[in-house]
């Protein structure tokens, strides 16, 4: 059976009619599913109880479970979340004075094998749906202890390859029924999957897009990010550009700087070319280490030289500081690792 969190308000409206239902009945049940948590169709206490039977049998309401928490020097907490079937996720809370965002995975594993990134060291296990994206919000909204500012669909997995779920999840999120998340307050990021990025132009959601680049040119990006193979740099420009030009929200570049790898002047006069030619702000990240990996993090100096570098070149640049890398929760260290023994059994 299908989770009733997988549905949008719109198709639940037509599940509801299928029953004789009139169509408020959807933004009730979605007043209890999001406003309210419940846990259970009993809980639907302003339904007729015939209804509360028929929607128990036709769908599933299945919390997720907490498996792990961790909480790093900085505030960073990361949750494994356990799913039906055994999976588990990792879901990261970065507080950042009165921000407070919260990093959602979209996938079990990965299957783009990025060569810095530890989430798909251990392969793709599956797709979530709309209701384990949801729920990882749902699950952690009453145990925080402020309102949650802002939601980046950046975890593990790649979003654009589960595309119809992580548009289902964005839309409820942000149906005011549901939990009312701005669609400006919410980021899906993509490794360069050109099919999505195009399917996201035509479905029209406000919300922002943040690619992934980590090298300005094919021979290098190809090395670190395999997916270049398929979508490489020119066509990935080439649908940001269509993006942008049916009105698709300012993009964010997201660079990993990898010492003597991607963090020569060549390299940052290449990524300022390509941020200048889509208008896009450079979020650069200094590289987390990864167990097992060889690379390595720049010194603060060649770090400052790159930034400056981009400046003088025409590239809005911020320098992002990333957190949580004590507990494994920083960009790129996903991956079950460093948690009590069951939750990184999967």
């Amino acid at each position: 059976m299908t989770d009733i969190r997988d549905l949008t308000r719109p198709e639940l409206e037509t599940e509801l009619a299928v029953l004789g239902e009139p169509g408020f009945r959807a933004g009730q049940i979605f007043a209890w599913l999001y406003a309210k948590g419940a846990q259970s169709f009993d809980d639907f206490t302003d339904l007729p109880k015939t209804l509360r039977r028929e929607l128990a049998g036709r769908f599933l309401l299945r919390p997720l479970e907490i498996d792990g928490f961790l909480r790093g020097e900085d505030g960073t907490e990361k949750y494994v979340f356990r799913l039906s079937d055994g999976t588990g996720v990792e879901t990261v809370l970065v507080p950042a004075g009165a921000r407070r965002t919260l990093c959602l995975s979209t996938q079990a594993g990965c299957k783009f094998a990025c060569a810095f990134c530890a989430s798909g060291r251990h392969g793709f296990k599956r797709d979530l749906a709309p209701s384990e994206i949801v729920g990882q919000v749902l699950d952690l909204r009453s145990a925080l202890d402020a309102a949650l500012t802002n939601i980046v669909f950046m975890g593990m997995g790649e979003p654009l390859d589960n595309f119809d779920n992580v548009v289902r999840a964005v839309k409820i999120l942000n149906d005011p029924k549901g939990l009312g998340v701005a669609a400006r307050r919410m980021t899906v990021s993509t490794s360069g999957v050109v099919p999505g990025i195009v399917r996201f132009r035509e479905v029209g959601l406000q919300v922002n897009l943040s690619l992934s680049v980590h090298a300005a040119d094919d021979r290098l990006r190809s090395r670190l990010m395999p997916i270049n193979r398929k979508y490489p740099l020119a066509d990935v420009m080439s649908a940001c550009e269509d993006y942008l030009a049916e009105g698709g929200r300012k993009i964010t570049f997201e660079y990993v700087l990898l010492d003597g790898v991607n963090d020569r002047p060549a390299d940052a006069d290449g990524l300022a070319r390509l941020a200048r030619r889509l208008r896009a702000k450079v979020n650069l990240i200094p590289y987390s280490p990864v167990e097992g990996f060889s690379f390595r993090t720049p010194p603060p100096e060649r770090i400052q030289a790159f930034v400056r570098r981009l400046e003088e070149k025409g590239a809005a640049v911020t320098l992002r500081q990333s957190k949580g890398k004590d507990i494994r929760a920083a960009c790129g260290q996903l991956t079950l690792a460093g948690l009590p023994e069951r939750a990184a059994s999967s």
